[in-house]
């Protein structure tokens, strides 16, 4: 054969047959944890008490973004750049997504932590986000009373998305949708409401942020899932779940349920591997309940960075 240059498909055939397409999939995988985040609902508590030192100690253990909520930006803001953490994203509430208000004000009254301040809006929330420099704005949850019952709900909730997630790309950002359990148990007509929602979103306005987690809990596995929107999600949360724990499509799990990541049930390697293959862009490491989040973040940092 004459010589000449080997062209980018023959490389890859090539590296498939050797057995260097896995080593280059965990390079891919090493590339994306060298930025790995942190939620910073994990350590809510620690916020409320000292934001600047938590933030330093989130920067020591070696992470390099955080993905923060909207209600604790004036506290945060100011101070999550100064240790070099970078703010990618930021988990908005959920009415500035869906516009209904009507509903929040059923919520205030149960719930008087999720008021608003008075003529906030999307509008405002986008002005906010993006003075913090960050690229996606996050649906974190539906509570409850405001979940659709049927595929019509969800379609309508698809909808909200799109309206918002239109003036969200406008803005120079991307709307990200981020999943529960709740949004796998099968509808009236057996379809997940999950499928329903993002059959009817448009991609190219809807991103998801996977929580692996959830996935896991309500009975999912998060690679097949990962496969089935490969190109759809934007970011992730790597989560762990504790060993033998039932199926539930319900979020009151027990505290105990929450373990750091890479000591529970879930296939780490397999969902980085998927998750490359995905082009997922940010991962975000969470765990919702810990009597010392910090210790469980640098043990969740030290395993993840263990497979690169």
């Amino acid at each position: 054969m004459a010589d000449r240059e080997l062209s980018r498909r023959e490389i890859l055939q090539m590296a498939a047959a050797s057995g260097l397409g896995a080593l280059m999939a965990s390079r891919a995988d090493a590339k994306a944890l060298d930025a790995i985040g942190v939620q910073l609902y994990t350590v809510r508590n620690q916020i409320s008490k000292d934001a600047a030192a938590t933030l330093k100690g989130i920067a020591d253990i070696g992470y390099k973004e955080v993905e923060v909520i909207r209600a604790t930006l004036a506290t945060v803001g100011p101070l999550v750049k100064q240790d070099g953490l970078n703010p990618v994203s930021v988990h908005v509430d959920g009415v500035l997504i869906t516009g209904n208000w009507e509903m929040q004000k059923a919520l205030v009254k149960a719930y008087p932590q999720a008021a608003l301040p008075d003529g906030y809006d999307l509008a405002a929330c986008i002005k906010d986000v993006q003075a913090l420099g960050s690229k996606y704005m996050v649906m974190p949850y539906l509570m409850p009373q405001e979940r659709p019952k049927d595929a019509a709900g969800f379609e309508a909730l698809a909808k909200a998305l799109n309206t918002a997630g239109e003036q969200i790309k406008k803005a120079g950002m991307q709307l990200c949708y981020h999943n529960h359990a709740f949004e796998f148990a099968p509808l009236p007509d057996g379809r997940r409401a999950l499928d329903v929602m993002m059959g009817a979103a448009d991609p190219a306005l809807v991103k998801l942020e996977l929580d692996v987690f959830w996935v896991s809990v309500a009975g999912a596995d998060p690679v097949s899932l990962i496969n089935q929107y490969a190109g759809r999600i934007a970011l992730m949360h790597l989560k762990d779940k504790m060993k033998g724990a039932p199926q539930s499509f319900s979020e009151g799990v027990p505290p105990q349920t929450f373990v750091e990541v890479g000591s529970g049930a879930l296939d780490f390697p397999a969902i980085l591997k998927a998750a490359a293959a995905a082009k997922v862009e940010h991962y975000f490491v969470e765990q919702d309940q810990s009597p010392d989040p910090l210790a469980s973040l640098k043990k969740s940092y030290d395993y993840l960075r263990s497979l690169t």
